[in-house]
């Protein structure tokens, strides 16, 4: 199904029935990343998820989008789709996006998992710092665009030039104030070798959120789907 908000359509799938339970999918993903997670749910569940603008089916939006353009389209979402107070559950990115909304909108309950939500400053590597040398230079700023694909992060160098700045808006927000205002009961769940969204990360949540709880499972950033079965008894009793 596909429904237009602001001039972007946006890919989704809803099945089950009973309360609303929202899935928000990663960074580069897409609906099915999240789907075994609903397929467990669906009994008892009304499961909606949703292709965020950029991935999967929906559209890339015409310019670059931060967090709080994610989390804008979300209500939008929400309230077309009649979506009353949903349970949100979101992983890495999609965690971004549910806390940025959660801060604003009213929900029953929060999920996350291995979302990274604090900037760090890190120290630019040479290569970089070169490259941002470069761009500066008369007639070498192509040259430095051009650079940009053999450089920075996987997720970067697979991006089209709008969701690569998308995605340098994601990862330069702090999200902290905002984990700070959600009150409803969230879970945390990591995975204690996530390389993307640290341990350390979590605590800070865990600590800072108004009530907030933190499971530490084996495996990695997609330690939601690697402990598959014991986070879905995890999810039915928080739920």
């Amino acid at each position: 199904m596909q429904i237009k908000i602001n001039n972007v359509n946006i890919n989704y799938i809803q099945y089950g029935e009973g309360r609303d339970v929202l899935l928000l999918h990663g960074w580069g993903q897409n609906i099915f990343m999240m789907k075994p997670l609903g397929d467990n749910l669906c009994d008892k569940f009304r499961i909606t998820i949703l292709d965020f603008p950029g991935f999967g089916e929906s559209d890339e939006p015409s310019v670059a989008w931060t967090i709080g353009d994610y989390s804008d389209m979300l209500e939008t979402f929400v309230k077309e789709l009649n979506i009353k107070k949903p349970i949100v559950v979101g992983h890495s990115f999609g965690g971004r996006v549910a806390i940025r909304y959660s801060a604003n909108n009213p929900i029953e309950k929060l999920v996350l998992f291995g979302s990274p939500c604090i900037r760090k400053e890190q120290k630019l590597s040479l290569t970089t710092r070169i490259l941002k040398k470069l761009k500066t230079l008369p007639g070498l700023d192509k040259l430095g665009e051009k650079m940009k694909k053999y450089i920075g992060s996987r997720d970067y160098k697979a991006a089209s030039p709008i969701m690569r700045q998308t995605l340098v808006n994601v990862v330069n927000e702090d999200l902290l104030d905002y984990a700070k205002k959600i009150e409803e009961p969230t879970l945390l769940i990591w995975g204690e070798n996530d390389t993307e969204a640290l341990i350390d990360d979590a605590r800070l949540l865990e600590k800072i959120m108004v009530d907030a709880a933190l499971i530490v499972l084996p495996g990695t950033h997609y330690a939601y789907l690697e402990n598959l079965g014991q986070v879905v008894n995890i999810l039915r009793n928080f739920f």
